[in-house]
């Protein structure tokens, strides 16, 4: 029913990815696999209900707590992930990194850690450490194609008194990985032993491959929690502006909203991007599950192609999200000359895995979230530029 192999090209949007890659790696004429947005139109169901909104033509303030949205959430969790949610705890905020934000300032204080499992997104890094916090590193441990958190080491970080927040990734931005129940179940008890408040980014929870399941925070919470995630991920509406998520607790719940309206000036949500979200949760799945079948088949070319030219790597896709974080160390690499052939030969810009804390050294992180020929392009790239590592 859709055409993902289309091409569109996004030069001249002030695309991000696209007009702006010069000012990460240096070159304004680089084929980009960067930032985690894809390079497809977003669902017809949703252009459709932003052109009939637009036509209507008066774009005054708006409100988002009604039922036409709530109602929304309320189906796509309990449709996606059997998952009864009471959006009486909902709050929503222009991005989830800035509703971490808040909840970093509502629940810590200067100073405090903010424990999370490295390597990690990058803006968990800035967010932290742009509020005065400290970002307390719990890294994650590699065995065989899996990650896995080591308790022991989550629990030791946690049981300081001065790390007083878990800024979880749900599933892993950058590795992929799908937490099973029983590892949030733990984690969990952990942070109740310790009375530690969770905030759960879970923006990628639509981008689950496989027989794997996303679990929401709230079915395994028992400490105070914030799950915070957006429908801009899944279905390419980030520039919209929109987020949403829900508090468990109603006095900082509260102290969110007031902080929203009354000191930050940001009562109003996007209309459009609340638009979206409505016709994405109620008409978007079928549109969502053909461009998971692609994105699913863009991973498996990357581990075919990988593993034919470079045996020893045993490249397996990810278990969640359009983001193939590839292991190169089996190659000893040196990421900073691999970087240089990458930009400066193939002209392709594709992540550093040190962007992503020191635990990403030896990694690439290869956004597959457009059409295969591209994908076929910076597979090539990617290939050329170790092979030429190989012979020097």
């Amino acid at each position: 029913m859709f055409n993902f192999d289309k091409v569109v090209d996004r030069h001249g949007t002030w695309c991000t990815q696209w007009d702006y890659v010069a000012d990460r790696f240096g070159h304004a004429d680089l084929l980009p696999f960067t930032i985690s947005d894809m390079d497809f139109p977003t669902a017809p169901c949703i252009i459709k209900a932003m052109e009939k909104r637009l036509q209507h033509g008066v774009f005054g303030y708006s409100r988002w707590q009604h039922e036409d949205f709530l109602g929304a959430i309320h189906h796509w969790y309990q449709t996606q992930f059997n998952d009864a949610i009471d959006t009486k705890m909902a709050i929503y905020g222009p991005s989830v990194i800035y509703m971490v934000g808040q909840m970093i300032q509502i629940w810590s204080n200067i100073n405090d850690g903010v424990v999370t499992l490295t390597p990690c997104y990058d803006a968990f890094f800035k967010v932290v450490e742009g509020n005065g916090r400290r970002l307390v590193s719990c890294p994650l441990i590699k065995q065989g194609s899996e990650w896995h958190c080591d308790m022991a080491s989550l629990e030791a970080e946690l049981a300081k008194p001065e790390n007083t927040i878990f800024l979880l990734c749900s599933p892993h931005n950058p590795t992929g990985r799908v937490w099973k129940r029983e590892e949030l179940e733990k984690i969990a008890e952990i942070c109740k032993r310790h009375n530690v408040k969770v905030i759960s980014d879970e923006i990628h929870m639509d981008m689950v491959w496989g027989k794997n399941h996303h679990t929401p925070w709230n079915q395994v919470a028992k400490t105070d929690w914030a799950l915070l995630t957006s429908a801009s991920k899944s279905f390419n509406i980030p520039a919209l502006t929109g987020a949403y998520g829900f508090i468990s607790d109603p006095a900082s719940q509260e102290r969110y909203l007031h902080n929203l309206k009354s000191r930050d000036g940001l009562s109003s949500p996007a209309i459009l991007s609340v638009i979206a979200h409505i016709a994405a949760y109620r008409e978007g799945l079928p549109w969502l599950n053909e461009l998971k079948s692609y994105l699913e088949g863009n991973l498996n070319y990357v581990a075919e192609r990988l593993n034919d030219a470079f045996p020893q790597l045993n490249w397996q896709p990810p278990e969640a999200t359009y983001l193939a974080w590839i292991d190169l160390r089996a190659l000893n690499i040196d990421d900073a000359a691999l970087q240089k052939i990458l930009i400066e030969q193939e002209k392709v810009a594709i992540m550093p895995g040190t962007t992503y804390g020191a635990e990403g050294k030896g990694f690439l992180r290869f956004n597959v979230g457009c059409p295969r020929s591209k994908v076929e392009a910076g597979v090539n790239g990617i290939i050329n530029a170790l092979k030429t590592l190989a012979t020097k």
